[in-house]
């Protein structure tokens, strides 16, 4: 940092920065982030997490509320009221966790034995916090509250309203296997918090990266189902044989290869689209004996803005048809389209400009990105919305592999993060909405 995170404001809002920033502690963010990471929150079981999350807010004074999306899940949202006289912002974060924390659902997928940071318990290594979520995403979620908390003690007079969310459902997954609901994750409660009014004029959404993102990828899924026969070891050498599992290898390395030519012709932007082969279901492992007549494999295709659910469909087929064999097929099962935010809107501007202020320089674009985040959901719903975030920890006592990046938070990078979503706030929920009109969205 070579800046004072104050650059380009007013003395006004200098000053009411600098009070809210007062707040801002690192032993408090600690608690917060150990308070976040000790209740678990797999997507679908938010409920808890978000009853904690109001109940923190509202001892600090905000008006703060748990919204169920049924007896298990639920958002948490706590709103500032401003005059009504200049635009509402969103700072907003999702809750649950990637994994669950839990043997009989994460191994051995997850690797051969849960660690200490994939469980949902704090561990304090100085300046380090780990534990299940502990950067992604409660570590972002726990600066939302900060930043929400520090404006309310420091008694800012605002124009418009500050609303703080925390969406269940982010992670991009479909239902676990004992919901009840089956969509649950993939911005279900980001969707459900706009649908039942929770609406802002700007939303910022706190997700990794330490830069201003304006656009990002989506993704489609697809299930590929590869036929096969139906038959016994003992009889493979007098029937034909034709072993679906042994094909299903063959299409999933195709695909693996199709997948860097895909995402060399749709770098665009900020984006880099990438596709994996994720899963694959086949057979019965209680009877080696016989082969399947047919065998599935998931695929997720991220896509660009600029790219439609229809036409990464269609390419996707295309791609299977150059296969040497006709008889494997394909459905897409999950779409959510990539988007974009001009980055003329005020809301990139002045979180660019925080950005820009901190650091000494003009604002470093990260480009090559291939994550998608609820702000897909915030933009199609035409909230002008952009993406900040941590960077990934990088000095610590232990590898950091990807879990560990998830579960791994600098207390430091969290001050950053929340100095940066105070100024983002109060430049813009003090001005007037006569200032700010005829805004690109």
């Amino acid at each position: 940092m070579s800046g004072d995170g104050l650059a380009g404001l007013d003395a006004q809002r200098a000053t009411w920065v600098q009070e809210a920033w007062r707040h801002v502690t690192a032993d408090r963010l600690r608690e917060l982030i150990i308070g976040l990471v000790d209740i678990p929150s797999p997507t679908g079981d938010e409920g808890p997490l978000a009853a904690h999350i109001a109940e923190s807010l509202k001892a600090a004074g905000c008006r703060a509320a748990v919204q169920p999306l049924d007896d298990r899940q639920a958002n948490a949202w706590a709103r500032l009221d401003g005059d009504g006289t200049g635009p509402d912002l969103m700072l907003y974060a999702p809750i649950d966790t990637l994994t669950v924390g839990e043997e009989s659902e994460d191994v051995p997928w997850i690797g051969p034995e849960l660690r200490d940071d994939m469980r949902p318990q704090a561990t304090v290594y100085d300046d380090l916090v780990t534990g299940l979520g502990a950067s992604n995403p409660k570590g972002h979620a726990a600066c939302v509250m900060m930043a929400a908390e520090a404006i309310a003690l420091a008694g800012i007079p605002l124009t418009g309203d500050l609303v703080a969310a925390f969406g269940a459902g982010g992670m991009p997954t479909n239902a676990r296997p004992d919901s009840t609901r089956l969509n649950t994750g993939q911005g279900a409660g980001c969707s459900f918090l706009l649908e039942q009014g929770v609406w802002t004029d700007y939303a910022v959404i706190a997700k990794p990266g330490w830069t201003v993102s304006w656009d990002e990828v989506g993704l489609v899924w697809f299930e590929v189902t590869v036929p096969g026969t139906h038959t016994y070891v003992g009889s493979r050498h007098r029937l034909p044989y034709d072993n679906a599992i042994a094909r299903a290898g063959e299409v999933a390395r195709h695909l693996e290869e199709w997948f860097v030519e895909y995402a060399e012709r749709h770098t665009d932007g900020t984006v880099a689209p990438q596709g994996i082969v994720s899963s694959v279901r086949g057979g019965w492992p209680r009877m080696a004996a016989v082969t399947p007549a047919a065998c599935t494999l998931r695929v997720d295709l991220r896509i660009g803005p600029d790219t439609t659910p229809m036409q990464a469909k269609r390419e996707f087929l295309a791609a299977l048809d150059k296969l040497p064999y006709d008889d494997v097929s394909a459905e897409m099962i999950l779409a959510i389209p990539g988007t974009r935010t001009d980055p003329g809107n005020w809301i990139f501007r002045s979180a660019a400009a925080a950005w820009e202020a901190f650091e000494g320089r003009p604002h470093e674009v990260i480009r090559g990105n291939s994550g998608a985040t609820d702000a897909n959901i915030l933009r199609a719903r035409g909230i002008p919305s952009v993406r900040v975030g941590m960077p990934k920890v990088t000095e610590a006592p232990f590898d950091i592999d990807f879990a560990r990046g998830m579960n791994t938070v600098s207390v430091r990078a969290m001050q950053q993060l929340t100095r940066h979503l105070v100024r983002t706030a109060v430049d813009t929920v003090t001005r007037s909405r006569a200032e700010l009109e005829g805004d690109p969205a």
